[in-house]
Parts: C-alpha cells; structure tokens; sequence
C-alpha cells in the first residue's frame, strides 16, 4: 500500500468511528485521537521514560500531554523549529525556567516561553517522541508526508545528540496500528515502542537507527530553506 493511501484510509476511519479529536479535520495532519491522555500515561509508567532527563518532542496535538508531563516531571524538552527554517532550529523548553507549563506545551507557547538554540548548544537526547498517522508492530511510521521528523533525527545524529540507543516512541490509537508492510529508507527512523490508550507495544524494529544524512536525497531547494543543512554541508565538504 502507497504511503498516501494508508494516511487517507486512517485519517477516514479516525473520523468515521468517532475517535478523532479536535482540531478537525483530522486529514493532513498528525491526528489527535480520543485516548491520547491514557496512551501519554503508558509511555511514562516505562523505564526508558523515568531514566530521560531529555526529550525531544513533536509539536503536535496528540503529543501535547506527553510534553506536559515531562515539564512537570522536570524533564528538559525540546522541539524543532517549524521546518528547521532558523539557524537556531530547536527550541528548548527547561521546566525551571517556566512558570505556565500548560501554555508551554502548545505550539504558540512554546515559541514564547522556550529558548531558540542550534544543535550545538543542545543537551544529548535520551528519548525522542514523533506523531504518527500510522505505524507497524515492527516499528514503522508513516508520518504526515513532509519528512521533517526523520530529518531532525538526522540532523541530532550529524551533532552526536543521538545514536542507535536513543529510544524512539509515539503514541497513537489503535486505529493507527495497521498490519500492512509499509515501504521505508535508510532515513526513516523506527520507533522501538508505540504507545495506545489499551496498551505498549515493544515492536520489531531493528537495533540501528539512521546514521545521519543522506546528501543525495536533499535537494538544492531543501538545502537553501534549512539553514543548518548548509552548515553541516560546508563542515563536510571541509575548507
């Protein structure tokens, strides 16, 4: 099944069975999903959870209620920059440093109340967080369509902030565990754990993650809109 056709059948049943949450429509997005507070619950009774001292987090809806329970838990959060479009492409979001941890943990917020940094400045990533619209028990994820999330990840790993143990995770509902094999690359990040409102799953995806980049597979375009692209292509390509 093409990617595009599993996000249309998924994002249709969430809305035809009633387990899509606001905003609406759930198509062309992240879903929010009924349950996402319980499936948030799972994710922090885990090991890999109590032991993060940091996150880094999608700014989706879904996943707002993870990101609120890791500020109030004191655990350092950071978010990527819409589309990586500044040099200072992440935002960090230290819980001692914020007062309104609700309002922190929406898009809006974050960009008021955390602090704008580039790879360099940040602390190394113990547990990675991403938004699906479907995912597989063997660990893989289709996301929305713009690649952004498996592109942070590579970025991270180009600056040493993550590596083959990071854990990767999403919560999503049941509805968004489908059986079909879903078509990947080298780039796309496997999750080790999914997260529903009736249960974890530890899935089948293998140890390694992606190492980095692909060069090959970004276009002039993508480079000339992502600024730490062209650093880290300058770095490698030395004087």
């Amino acid at each position: 099944m093409e990617k595009q056709e599993l996000r249309e059948r998924v994002w249709n049943e969430l809305e035809e069975s009633g387990a899509a949450r606001f905003p609406f429509p759930p198509h062309g997005r992240i879903p929010n999903f009924a349950g996402a507070e319980r499936a948030a619950e799972r994710l922090e009774d885990t090991e890999a959870w109590k032991r993060a001292d940091v996150i880094k987090s999608n700014p989706d809806s879904p996943q707002r209620p993870v990101r609120r329970r890791a500020l109030e838990a004191g655990t350092v959060v950071y978010m990527a920059v819409p589309r990586l479009r500044d040099e200072k492409c992440f935002l960090r979001l230290d819980p001692s440093e914020i007062e309104d941890i609700d309002h922190a943990t929406t898009i809006g917020g974050s960009s008021e109340l955390g602090t704008q940094v580039g790879p360099d400045e940040m602390d190394t990533v113990d547990l990675i967080v991403s938004g699906s619209v479907a995912v597989t028990e063997r660990g893989e994820r289709v996301g929305k369509g713009e690649g952004y999330s498996d592109l942070e990840f590579a970025v991270l790993r180009e600056f040493g902030l993550v590596d083959d143990d990071t854990v990767t995770v999403t919560t999503a509902h049941e509805i968004q565990v489908v059986d079909e094999a879903i078509p990947t690359t080298p780039q796309d990040v496997p999750m080790d754990w999914i997260f529903t409102p009736e249960r974890p799953i530890r899935t089948d995806a293998a140890d390694s993650k992606p190492t980095g980049l692909d060069w090959d597979v970004l276009d002039e375009e993508r480079l000339d809109e992502i600024p730490v692209l062209r650093r880290l292509e300058r770095a490698d390509s030395g004087p």
